[in-house]
Parts: C-alpha cells; structure tokens; sequence
C-alpha cells in the first residue's frame, strides 16, 4: 500500500516555530524576575531600619586627681589679697631715687622710694640753729639770774646793817625775779625748738619711703623726677602712690552665692578650689566666713574662703571655680586612679542598679558599663569605664542597639 505523503507532511513538526514560541516566554520569565527585583529593591529601600539620630557630648577630664568630696554646691569667684596698700609719702616732693621694680619681694620697713631732700634739709638746718639759739639765750639768762641772786643776798645783809635802803633791797628782789621768770620762758623756748627739730627730722626721714608691711612689689607707679603727694595735687602731673605691695599670706578667694542657696554654706566647710589657669590642679581650702549682708542687687551673698596651703601659682585677682563639699570625709588619693571625669546625668543609663553609658564611633554605638561616683548639679562623675575624649550619647534615647549605627543629630555641637 503506498504511502500518503501529503498525510506525512502534515504531521511534521516545524522547529522555527517551537523555537519562536519557547523564546517568547523565557524573555517574559526574565521580564517578570526584573520586576520582582527591582520591586524588592524598593521595598528594602523604603522600608530598611533607619539610623537613630543621637547628639553627643566628649567626656572630658576635670581634674588629675580624684574628688576631695561630693559637691553640694558650685560657685565662681576671684583669688584676692586681703592686704594689698599702693604706698606713697606723707609729704609732698619730687621722686630722686626708686629701688624696687615689679615681682621684687620686700621687707618692712625697707625704703622703696626717696625724695628729694634740698627743702626738708634746709628746713632741718633751721630747727637746728634756731634750738642752739634758744639755747644759748637760755644760758645767758641762768648767768644774770645767778648774778641777781648774789646782789640780793648781799643788799638782805646790808638792810639788817642799816646800810642801804629797803627800796634798794626789793629793787634787787624784783630783778631776781624777772629773771627767773625769765629763765623759765627760755627753758620752754628751748622745749619748743627741741620739740621743732625733732619734727623736722621726722619730715626729713620721711623722704624715705618705706614698706609698710613685708609683700611682693606688683605695680611700680612712680618714677624719678616725678612730684609725689600723699593727696591728689596738681592735676595729672603729680603722683599719689610709689608702688603697690601685695602681702601673699594674705591671699584668699571672695565667691558670690545665691542667697537661695546660702544655706549649703556654713563655716569651717571644705572646699575643693581650682584655678582656672591650672585646671588640673585642685586645691583644698574651707570657708572662713560668710560675710552678714546680702547684695540686693545681684541678690548674693559673698562668702570668704582661705586655702589650707598657699602655692606660688596662686595670684591676685585670678578667676577661680569652688566646690562645696559635704561633710563626708575626703577620699585617699591613689596612685591608680586616672583623671576625674564628670559629663551630663543625661548621658546614663541606669538598668536594674547597673550604669551604662553609649560611645558612638564610626557612626555605631556601644554600650559600655561604667562605675559612677556622686552626681550634682547635673553632671555625674565618671570613675571607670569612659577615657577622656570618649564621645558620649546625651542624652540617651529610645532604640538604641549595641553596635547599631547612629546619625548626629545637625545641632549637634561635639
């Protein structure tokens, strides 16, 4: 029987077909993963965790040693010298000679300054001839009251001889007595012009002027050739101080407090103070006393407080910050213990009687255990776990993961 080949041909398969259909939906296949990509994409995009945003502060070292106590109250004020005298002459004259210059240390009675000396010499020379003169006047009447007395007594002999007259007798009386009188004006004479000279020599060393007390010469405020007054004179062109001298035993700090906050302060109360040139050295004091009055216009009282050793770092007039402490006893210093550090209360964390902190680095945030010491005034101290420069979350926020990342916040200002 012979084959149909019409019936054969149909039932070839064309291969340009089946090739043109698979390719369609591979390309639909490929279509269709884009898509799903790029819709996951998005998704993980918009709907990835987003960073905290965190502000941050740089703890940073208060101090090289530890705390002398815990601070009830902080304040600020100057280190002043309670004798301080810009010394001048007690009388009026031209400046000769000065001796000091500014940083000299001085004793009393040490001559600063001297005048000169041509006027108050003069006037001395004077005292002194006028004394010799009063003196010899005094001699020459004790020798004609010495005389008169002789003749009174030879006319008293003579009145009981009956050989002169009364009236020649009380004639001699009269003239032993003038002179006597006499006498005893010149000897007050002499007292007077003794008196003159001495006051003359008290003008004349007074051109040495000299130190009050012993201190350290801070201010030279005169020169040679310049007119010195103990009381302002002649307008700009006379002077009324040599040299300001500070006694530096004397030295203390005058703080203002908040008459609010007054009754923190009592006296004898410790005091850690630290100038604020030596930021890293604090020094112990105590309060001596609290002045009785209060500032009705800054509403303050001032408060007087000595150190319990005076440093030569220590100068007049310096800023300088003080803390109140409690009554506690102070803590040992250790050789181990690193810089005192204090940041805001804000910055920790307290879970279950545990304190963390979070350091941020590289935009990642680790929580780090840390030992705290006593909090006030808003800050707390930090005695172990944070290093000086470490920058702290403050203050802690929601959502914060160990090893999340972090983004500052614009206003940040660490």
């Amino acid at each position: 029987m012979p084959l149909d080949t019409e019936s054969l041909g149909s039932l070839r398969i064309e291969r340009s077909s089946a090739t043109s259909g698979g390719g369609n939906r591979v390309g639909l296949y490929i279509s269709i993963a884009v898509v799903l990509l790029v819709v996951a994409a998005g998704t993980w995009f918009f709907m990835r965790p987003k960073p905290t945003e965190v502000s941050t502060v740089v703890a940073e070292a208060d101090s090289s040693g530890p705390s002398l106590g815990t601070s009830v109250l902080n304040a600020s004020g100057y280190v002043v010298a309670r004798r301080m005298a810009t010394v001048s002459s007690k009388v009026t004259g031209k400046v000769l000679e000065i001796f000091v210059e500014e940083g000299m240390e001085v004793q009393k009675g040490q001559v600063l300054a001297r005048l000169d000396p041509e006027n108050s010499s003069t006037m001395l020379t004077m005292a002194e001839r006028e004394l010799e003169a009063s003196k010899r006047n005094l001699t020459e009447i004790e020798v004609r009251l010495a005389d008169a007395r002789r003749n009174l007594e030879r006319n008293e002999a003579l009145v009981k001889q009956q050989l002169v007259s009364q009236t020649a007798l009380d004639t001699s009386r009269a003239e032993a007595n003038a002179l006597a009188a006499r006498l005893a004006a010149s000897q007050a004479q002499v007292k007077v012009s003794e008196s003159g000279l001495a006051m003359r020599r008290i003008d004349y060393n007074d051109l040495n002027v000299r130190a009050p007390f012993t201190g350290v010469v801070i201010s030279k405020d005169a020169q040679p050739g310049e007119m010195i007054s103990p009381m302002s004179a002649g307008g700009g062109f006379t002077r009324t101080g040599i040299a300001t001298i500070v006694d530096m035993e004397s030295r203390e700090v005058e703080v203002d407090v908040n008459e609010a906050y007054i009754n923190r302060v009592k006296s004898n109360q410790r005091v850690e103070a630290t100038l604020d040139a030596y930021p890293d050295a604090p020094l112990a004091a105590h309060v001596i006393n609290i002045v009785p009055t209060a500032d009705r216009t800054k509403a303050t009282v001032r408060v007087r407080i000595g150190f319990e050793k005076l440093e030569p770092q220590i100068l007049p007039d310096m800023g300088i910050k003080v803390r109140f402490l409690d009554d506690q006893p102070a803590q040992a210093a250790s050789p181990t213990t690193g810089p005192r550090i204090r940041v805001p209360a804000v910055a920790v964390q307290k879970v279950d009687g545990e304190s963390y902190v979070w350091v941020v680095s590289e935009e990642r945030v680790e929580r780090r255990a840390v030992t705290v010491g006593p909090e006030s005034e808003g800050t707390i101290e930090i005695r172990a776990g944070v290093n000086s420069g470490d920058e702290l979350v403050s203050p802690v926020v929601q959502g914060l993961v160990d090893g999340g990342k972090v983004k500052l916040k614009d206003d940040n200002n660490s």
